[in-house]
Formats: structure tokens, sequence, C-alpha cells
């Protein structure tokens, strides 16, 4: 229980290193974090793994070193959808990433403790970006979360239009 309570603490706080620069922000974001958590009186063990989650959960140095960077990974990197893309003059102003977010109407990324499965299932409108564009921009990102399910014991699966691809 306590550490599901510690993963949502890691999930609230790991993107505030962007108020530093979006580079290096989960660096930004674990300095923050611990001085936010230590100055609150959390304790050191507790601290040092949510700090090390944040730290560890951006693209560029993302490992899941525990199971809360692990289930901050799957969380974040799976987390694509049409409301992420910031209002824009149209679609024919939106780069791949907008165009891709913008496409994907539903996004539910699924437990099945039974089958040691997590799913991420997308619906996409192809008619905006195809799922081949999905793979262009977030195959690294799947990869990751292939990694992190791993940790965790389970096997990560991608779903998209009912069509299992992972």
């Amino acid at each position: 229980q306590r550490t599901i309570e510690l993963t949502k603490i890691a999930g609230y706080m790991h993107d505030m290193g962007n108020v530093v620069n979006r580079q290096g922000h989960a660096q930004s974001g674990a300095i923050m974090a611990f001085r936010i958590l230590d100055k609150l009186g959390m304790g050191a063990e507790e601290v040092a793994d949510i700090v090390s989650a944040i730290g560890h959960h951006d693209e560029s140095t993302a490992v899941p070193v525990n199971c809360i960077a692990a289930a901050l990974i799957l969380a974040d990197k799976s987390d694509v959808r049409e409301s992420r893309v910031r209002a824009k003059e149209g679609i024919d102003d939106f780069d791949i990433h907008d165009r891709v977010n913008h496409a994907v109407k539903k996004a539910e990324l699924v437990l099945e403790e039974k089958n040691k499965t997590i799913t991420l299932h997308l619906e996409v409108d192809t008619k905006q970006s195809s799922v081949m564009d999905y793979f262009e921009i977030f195959l690294g990102r799947m990869k990751l979360c292939r990694q992190a399910a791993e940790y965790l014991g389970l096997r990560f699966q991608l779903v998209a239009n009912g069509v299992c691809l992972l």
C-alpha cells in the first residue's frame, strides 16, 4: 500500500523539472523533489525511491531502477492522447507528434494480473495519422514500456485499433 502511495507521489512530481528546461527535466525534477520531500520530513529511503524514479523516467536516461520507476515509465510513456495537443490553427499546423497525439482518440493501459500482462489499448483515427506514424515516433517509448513491464514481472502488449502489434 505504501509503495502505491509513493508511486502516486512520483507520478504527480515527475515532470516538474520542465519548469527549468525540457532537456534534463528528469534530473532537475529529481533534485526539486528531493528538496520538497526532505523538507516535508519524508524518510530518506522513501525519498530516494521517489527521486530515483523521477530521475530515471525520461527517454534519454530511462531505466526501471525500482518498481516505482517501472510504474512511472509505463504510465508516462503510454500517455498519448488527443487532449495533449495544444490548440493550433488547424491540423495542417501540426508536427508529427501533434498529429499522432491528436489521432489517438482513446488510450487505456490495462493490467491483467491473471495473465501477467499490461496492455496499452489505442484507438487511432487513421484518417489523421497512421499507426506507422505512431511507431515512428513512439517505438523507443514502447521498448521502455516493455523493459518496465519486465522489471515488474509482466509482459507488455500494444493493441491499436483491435490489432495486437507487440
